[in-house]
């Protein structure tokens, strides 16, 4: 059985297997998550996001799809790239399905590769404005449903306020609702 864990700190520094990256379409870099993985991966990761756009993804990646690259420097083996969607209200669960699918093809990628460690960012809940309670629950309910059999998924939580709400929500889905404080 997979242990899924929370961390507070930079993904960028995890060592394992396989890091996410909370990925732009086009798989040429940019801010937040994407940015630092791209900044301290090296230019490796560039070439190889090229090489996919060249080949399978000349229109950029799909939402909701997961690609592998090499990781360059930083301490992992790969980085899975994914595209979450941005939130908006009036499409939430047609948004949200798309949001559990950047979880759960991720792992599938990673465990095709053989990794048995996979780091995770908290997908779309950062500038695409996902709500961090509901980001929280749509990620920890994907991870725990997904087949591969892996040693670890970790959640690494940049700032102490993201790591709260996902030890909240895993609190919360561990004890059933209403339970809490049983």
């Amino acid at each position: 059985m997979t242990r899924i864990t929370l961390v507070q700190g930079d993904i960028t520094d995890q060592r394992v297997d396989a890091v996410v990256n909370a990925a732009n379409g086009s798989l040429l870099g940019g801010g937040g998550v994407d940015g630092a993985i791209h900044r301290r991966g090296g230019p490796e990761i560039l070439a190889d996001c090229r090489r996919l756009r060249a080949s399978h993804y000349g229109k950029g990646l799909p939402t909701g799809r997961a690609v592998a690259t090499t990781a360059g420097r930083l301490p992992a083996r790969w980085v899975v790239h994914t595209v979450g969607p941005v939130f908006r209200a009036e499409d939430r669960a047609q948004r949200a399905e798309l949001l559990a699918s950047c979880y759960r093809e991720s792992l599938l990628v990673a465990a095709e590769l053989g990794a048995r460690t996979v780091a995770f960012p908290a997908i779309s809940a950062g500038i695409f404005g996902w709500p961090p309670d509901d980001a929280a629950r749509i990620a920890l309910t994907a991870v725990a449903e997904v087949g591969p059999d892996l040693d670890e998924v970790r959640f690494v939580l940049f700032g102490a306020e993201m790591y709260e709400v996902f030890e909240r929500v895993r609190d919360e889905l561990a004890t059933g609702p209403g339970e809490q404080g049983r």
